[in-house]
Order: structure tokens, then sequence, then C-alpha cells
């Protein structure tokens, strides 16, 4: 379903995420994002010059090799494109992730390490939320059909996460019913 007509108008930023998970051969796995934002219309920059239109003010890439755990094992940044020259410098602190695994507490964990004046906000925005959701959408699919014959021992951690896997609601009544909340 779209969304309504929208009001007549005129495009002045686009910001773009996108994200990819991928299998690696040594049974790892590489989750991989970019963000980049544009604008319709060419501005002056004390650092750049002239940004063209269309041309990426901010480009930056992400790339977290974790394991089945969600444990990152490796963790690098690159920054293409940013208002500013001293902006990429800061790209190498993403390793201080190195050893954090995604799950609870991840944001804390991510600004923590990679917040304020030790990060960029861009990259930490990245791996916030679309990055770790994208590992998660990755492995957890997989390594659940891989080990669809045993049930859990404990509680899945995505029950009570969202409308859909509410503890008293269908779903998790059909997918888990010993951690259903229903009678």
């Amino acid at each position: 379903m779209p969304l309504s007509t929208a009001a007549s108008r005129k495009l002045i930023h686009t910001r773009d995420i996108r994200c990819h998970g991928y299998e690696r051969d040594d049974g790892l796995w590489d989750i991989e994002g970019q963000i980049t934002d544009s604008k319709s219309y060419s501005f002056e920059n004390k650092d750049r010059g002239c940004v063209g239109a269309g041309t990426p003010v901010h480009d930056m890439l992400v790339r977290l090799t974790v394991d089945d755990d969600l444990v990152i094992k490796n963790a690098e940044a690159v920054t293409d494109s940013a208002p500013f020259g001293v902006c990429p410098e800061i790209s190498a602190n993403v390793r201080r992730l190195e050893g954090v695994k995604i799950s609870s507490g991840w944001t804390k964990a991510v600004r923590a390490k990679f917040g304020g004046t030790a990060g960029c906000t861009h990259i930490l925005q990245l791996m916030i939320g679309p990055l770790a959701t994208t590992a998660y959408q990755t492995i957890m699919p997989l390594k659940n059909s891989r080990n669809k014959d045993s049930k859990p021992t404990k509680k899945p951690a995505i029950i009570d996460t969202c409308h859909a896997f509410a503890s008293e609601g269908p779903i998790v009544k059909r997918l888990w019913p010993e951690f259903s909340n229903t009678q």
C-alpha cells in the first residue's frame, strides 16, 4: 500500500542506506553497510570546494565480521566522502567494537566505544540500527533452519521485541509454545 498523495514539493536531501549480509567460507559472516547523503543542489564547502548536486556529502562503508553468536571478530570502516577533511581519521576506531556481541546492550556498547568525539554520528547510526538488524536477519534464519530439530533451552531473545513477537501473541504461541504467556 503506498503513502497518500504528497503535496507539491521538491527533493532537497537523500539518505540511502544499503546493507548486505554474507556467509563466508570460513564459517564467519560479513555484514556490510553503506550510508550515503546527497543534496539536490550544488553548494560550497570549505574543505571540499563545490559539492555538486547528487554528489555524496557523506559516503561511508562499514564491514563487521561476526561469528554465529553475533560476536564481532573484525570491524572496519571507510569514509569516502565527508564534509570535513578530518572525518576519515576516526574510521579506524570501529575496531574498538571487536569482541562486542550484537545483542541486548548493543546500542549502549556502540555509543560507549564509538560515540561522541571518538566516532562519527553517521557510521554510529549505520551500526546501531541497520547493520545490527542485517546481522540478525542474515544469520538467525540460517542458524535456526540448521538447528530446526532442537528446542530452545531458554527464552529466544526476539520474544517481546515487537508486536508480532509479543509473548502473549499468536506467533510466539505457534513457534515457541513453551515461552508463550497465553493459555
